[in-house]
């Protein structure tokens, strides 16, 4: 045997798309080139400062030792008080979890339960990582195509359709990455019906964007329109995108307790407890002001305004109004099929994604990463200079494309 020899699952899985043309911007700057990227999934203002501040006070404090694995009751509670306040979930502190990212939440809980052929439902559009995980915690996703005609949502129809013997999980993402969809209430109860009709189903609420969602709309959590479901739902979420702490790692969840005390015990054989430094900082986020969240929406919500109106202005490209988050997900398929400026075949969305990085400097995710080709996912997470002019770029692109 070879010593090169690898775990089988992580030969079958694939690198993180996103973080593949992240690597390719990373090296068209050192050779010089002027980037403007619109793929990374985290906003552009700094951390507010009393949640800096926060951090600071726990180093000069010498809170720099181990915490507990599941996160100190302090920050607990804190998200328990969260969870009463902001979804209405009747939680206590021993009914959460903190993790290091909302990333390993999810991974926890797949691997915690997860045995070789249960089956995963996944509405796609997608976030990458959730085949992924799926795959090498053993499990097979059941992808269901949710396309433009529906708003990228999954109906109650296609919900029943996926669920089989195997089902062990449904992965529900609201608002989306990629496309910024979200459910309403109705939409919700819809799902949960359905639902109700299989107790074998685990549900897995990823609601990382639920303060980035627009128009006035109110944010609404599964367990929270239909509460008959939260013995077996696994509410997530974290401070990276409300609170522009992506580089923090604190992500959390509420849940059933025997499931949490699963994702525990995993957790306490891997990394143990979060940053307890982060930890503190979050504390400081999920108690403290609040002001920074309704400024940030704003800001997002009118650069979505302004990105999809000139989206739509670039020959090839049509985008729909997303709802919430910070990504348009933009129909490319108009440029398929035809040559870029510089002559290359633009054969699919993987390959309109790379002539705009290589042509136009302009970097944006295909959507085939997501499970739905003829797509881009574009993050509009960055200044308004910078993203009028990557708009621009674009436009002269698909001008110049023949």
């Amino acid at each position: 045997m070879s010593l090169a020899t690898l775990n089988r699952r992580l030969e079958a899985a694939k690198p993180s798309a996103t973080y593949k043309i992240i690597d390719r911007v990373a090296a068209r700057r050192a050779d010089g080139a002027k980037i403007i990227s619109l793929c990374a999934g985290e906003p552009d203002f700094d951390t507010p400062e009393h949640i800096r501040a926060a951090a600071i006070s726990a180093i000069d404090n010498g809170h720099t030792r181990y915490t507990q694995v599941a996160g100190l009751r302090t920050l607990r509670e804190a998200i328990a008080r969260k969870y009463q306040r902001e979804n209405g979930l009747d939680v206590s502190w021993q009914d959460t979890l903190v993790c290091s990212g909302g990333k390993q939440v999810i991974f926890n809980a797949l691997a915690a339960t997860l045995n070789e052929g249960d089956e995963v439902v996944i509405p796609a559009p997608y976030w990458v990582s959730y085949p992924e995980m799926v795959e090498l915690c053993g499990g097979e996703s059941r992808i269901v195509a949710c396309g433009a005609e529906s708003g990228f949502k999954l109906s109650p129809q296609a919900l029943a359709e996926a669920i089989g013997p195997k089902t062990r999980w449904l992965i529900l993402n609201s608002p989306s990455n990629p496309t910024g969809a979200v459910y309403d209430r109705d939409e919700l109860q819809a799902l949960a019906e359905v639902l109700l009709a299989h107790p074998q189903v685990l549900i897995l609420a990823d609601d990382i964007y639920e303060h980035l969602i627009f128009d006035g709309r109110d944010f609404l959590t599964l367990a929270q329109v239909e509460p008959r479901l939260a013995a077996r739902t696994l509410t997530m979420n974290g401070v990276s995108k409300a609170y522009a702490m992506t580089g923090w790692r604190i992500g959390f969840a509420t849940g059933p307790r025997w499931l949490l005390e699963a994702m525990e015990k995993l957790q306490g054989q891997q990394t143990s407890g979060a940053c307890s430094i982060s930890q503190h900082a979050a504390i400081a986020a999920l108690d403290g002001p609040k002001d920074f969240i309704a400024h940030s929406r704003e800001v997002f919500q009118r650069r979505r305004d302004f990105m999809v109106e000139l989206l739509n202005q670039a020959p090839g490209i049509s985008c729909e109004v997303p709802g919430g988050a910070f990504y348009a997900f933009a129909d490319c398929s108009g440029l398929i099929g035809k040559r870029s400026p510089a002559g290359r075949e633009l054969v699919n969305d993987e390959a309109v994604a790379l002539a705009l990085l290589e042509e136009a400097n302009v970097a944006v995710v295909q959507g085939s990463a997501f499970g739905l080709p003829g797509y881009l996912r574009i993050a509009y997470a960055l200044d308004d200079e910078s993203l009028r002019a990557a708009c621009q770029a674009i436009h002269r692109f698909c001008e110049d494309a023949r």
